[in-house]
Order: structure tokens, then C-alpha cells, then sequence
């Protein structure tokens, strides 16, 4: 049997709080080894989210390794996976070849029903906490921009008011944006926009001139 270990960080930050590829790494070998494995291989992703698949070179690597009877083992889920979908997707290509998957944070290992139903389960309670999370941010951005308040980057147009909090308009870029709505309504590209903007002396506020794309985000605001 052989143990295939996938260890993943994205910040440096990860890295110190316990999560480090080194540490990751020391956990799996200990695992194949309690756990009679004879060949261990070892695949990593430094410094990639895992929002996504796509770039995560190492993982392709390592479910390419799993073959008949391996186990594809990982220090938690959240290193494996940030989605129900791409998690379960590696959990049914896993099953097809044989193969088992172990996580040591959860103590997950699929080669019992009730370690499968207990994956299936963190996975979905897992995209939930994610989701519920991300819900209460956008209602605490929604309620500071209805008190006008700053979200982010300044937004071209506006100042920040005493307070340190509160948006104002700013008089001389309302009277940009005014000018290029009005070039816009009269049906010209936004790269002329730009010159035009040029032309009668208006810079952004780097002082250079505006870009085709700074003037979509100023119209669209």
C-alpha cells in the first residue's frame, strides 16, 4: 500500500499558526508509518488558495499518484478542498480507483460507510460555515453603505469626511464624472472619453491621464 500525502499553505500567516507544509508533512509520515504504509510520496502547494483546482499543480500530481488500495491523505479538509463540489468530486475519483481518503484533523478514513458519511457531512457543514460567513459580511457592507460610510478604497468622486468614516463629495471629480456621463450619453468610446478628459485638463488622481478602465469603474459607481 502506498500513502499519498498532499499539504497545501497560501500565506505566510497559515504557516505560522501551525499549518506549515513542514508540520503537515511530519503528520502524514507519522500516520502511513503507525499505519503500516510502505511507500510514502509526498506532493505540495506553497502559497496557493485553495478557492480552486485549477492552479493547484500539486494536487493534480498527487490524485494522478493514487492508485488501486493507496490513500490520499491530508492534515485537514481545508487543505484538500474549499468547495462541496471539488471536494466530492476527489472523494468519487477516489472511490472509483479503490482508493481511500484520510484526513487527520477530522480523523476521517473512508474505508468505513460511516467514514464516508461523516466526510460527506463535514464537507457540506463546511461550505456552510464559509457561506454563512460570507453572508454576514455582505450584510455589514450593505447597512456601512447605507450610512455612507467607507467601504474599501475612497471611491473616485468622494472624500473622506472628519470623521474618518463618512464619504463626502468631492466638487472638482463630481464635475469629472459629470463630464464623462455626458460624453458617454452621446455615444462616444470610453478610450475617447479619456482623451476628451485629457484635452480639457482633467487628470486622475495619480495626475496622469484616465484610463479606458478607469472610466467604466467612475461610470459605473
Amino acid at each position: 500500500m502506498k500513502a499519498i500525502g498532499y499539504i497545501r499553505v497560501s500565506t505566510e500567516d497559515q504557516a505560522k499558526e501551525g499549518v506549515s507544509l513542514e508540520s503537515q508533512e511530519a503528520k502524514i509520515r507519522a500516520w502511513a508509518d503507525l499505519n503500516g504504509y510502505s511507500e510514502i510520496e509526498i506532493f505540495t502547494d506553497a502559497g496557493i488558495s485553495g478557492s480552486s483546482m485549477d492552479k493547484r499543480e500539486g494536487l493534480h500530481a498527487a490524485l494522478k499518484a493514487v492508485s488501486k488500495d493507496d490513500a490520499l491523505v491530508v492534515y485537514s479538509l481545508s487543505r484538500l478542498a474549499r468547495s462541496t463540489k471539488d471536494t466530492l468530486e476527489i472523494a468519487d475519483m477516489l472511490m472509483d480507483r479503490n482508493a481511500d481518503l484520510v484526513s487527520l484533523s477530522e480523523k476521517i478514513d473512508t474505508t468505513t460507510a460511516a467514514g464516508r458519511m461523516v466526510f460527506r457531512m463535514l464537507a457540506v457543514l463546511g461550505e456552510f460555515e464559509r457561506d454563512q460567513l460570507a453572508e454576514r459580511t455582505r450584510g455589514a457592507m450593505a447597512y456601512k453603505k447605507s450610512k455612507g460610510e467607507l467601504i474599501g478604497a475612497i471611491p473616485y468622486g468622494c472624500t473622506l469626511g472628519p470623521d474618518g468614516k463618512t464619504l463626502l463629495e468631492n466638487p472638482e471629480e463630481q464635475e469629472v464624472i459629470q463630464a464623462a456621463r455626458e460624453l458617454k450619453a452621446s455615444g462616444v468610446s470610453l478610450r475617447t472619453i479619456a482623451r476628451s478628459l485629457a484635452d480639457r485638463g482633467f487628470k486622475a488622481r495619480n495626475r496622469k491621464q484616465f484610463d479606458p478602465k478607469q472610466i467604466q469603474r467612475m461610470l459605473a459607481a
